[in-house]
């Protein structure tokens, strides 16, 4: 496949499609990220997702003989991102996640009932939220199958700010408890950081604005402020109890 060139996107994205499309268990295919958005540059990813019902191998991915790594189902955690793979194909940057069916349907159902968790995700500092399988299939385009397309339930708009700001509450008074009498301003800073992409999901679920990553989030938020906070933090206990009381009263006035 490598030795294959494609100038045109379109026809590069269809080619892609195809293959994945034809592996065993696939029931849609998907394009993410910034180019399902329009928000992309030349240079960005291709983020792309397969639907699977039942068994999915990713050998048949591996097979197709893009280069790259392919991790197996499970490898990221067995959560909500349970596997997926990094490939380049005809020298662009191509990332396919894996998303089961029976995962999804189920996430979109605690979703519409006002339910969630949260995990842990590498690269992403308040973690995710398991309705981010809901939020996939509301903003991503749909390239091959069917797929629902919900829209942001009343009872997780009701329920997801306060869970939210729960957890930007709890991350800054551990920091006023622990970290700040002890000068540790590393620490101060990142409760800070993390509080603030917490607000930030509370701020969108109020609004019923989907999340699918951390990128923008501050941004669509209105949260960018806490920049100035952090720069202007000072290193002795009581700045560090300052930096904290002027960020959660600027974090939580957003909602």
């Amino acid at each position: 496949m490598s030795a294959m060139n494609f100038a045109d996107d379109d026809v590069f994205l269809a080619h892609v499609t195809e293959r994945l499309a034809a592996l065993s268990g696939v029931q849609a295919v998907t394009l993410g990220g910034s180019r399902a958005q329009g928000t992309h540059t030349a240079e960005s990813d291709w983020d792309m997702a397969v639907y699977y019902r039942g068994a999915f191998e990713p050998a048949e991915l591996r097979a197709l003989g893009w280069e790259g790594e392919v991790f197996g189902v499970g490898d990221w955690g067995g959560g909500v991102f349970n596997g997926g793979a990094w490939l380049t194909i005809d020298g662009r940057r191509v990332d396919v996640h894996y998303r089961d069916l029976g995962v999804v349907e189920h996430e979109l159902a605690e979703a519409r009932a006002g339910r969630f968790r949260w995990e842990p995700l590498m690269f992403h500092l308040a973690g995710i939220p398991s309705y981010l399988l809901a939020a996939e299939l509301a903003v991503n385009q749909v390239l091959d199958g069917e797929l629902p397309r919900p829209a942001y339930p009343q009872a997780l708009r009701k329920a997801a700010p306060e869970a939210w700001l729960g957890r930007a509450r709890a991350t800054m008074q551990y920091a006023r408890s622990n970290n700040a009498p002890r000068g540790q301003h590393t620490e101060v800073a990142g409760a800070i950081a993390v509080a603030a992409m917490q607000a930030g999901h509370a701020v969108l679920a109020a609004r019923g604005e989907w999340v699918t990553n951390e990128k923008r989030l501050l941004e669509r938020a209105g949260l960018r402020g806490i920049d100035g906070i952090l720069a202007g933090m000072g290193r002795s206990p009581e700045a560090l109890e300052a930096a904290l009381a002027e960020a959660q009263l600027f974090l939580l006035a957003a909602v």
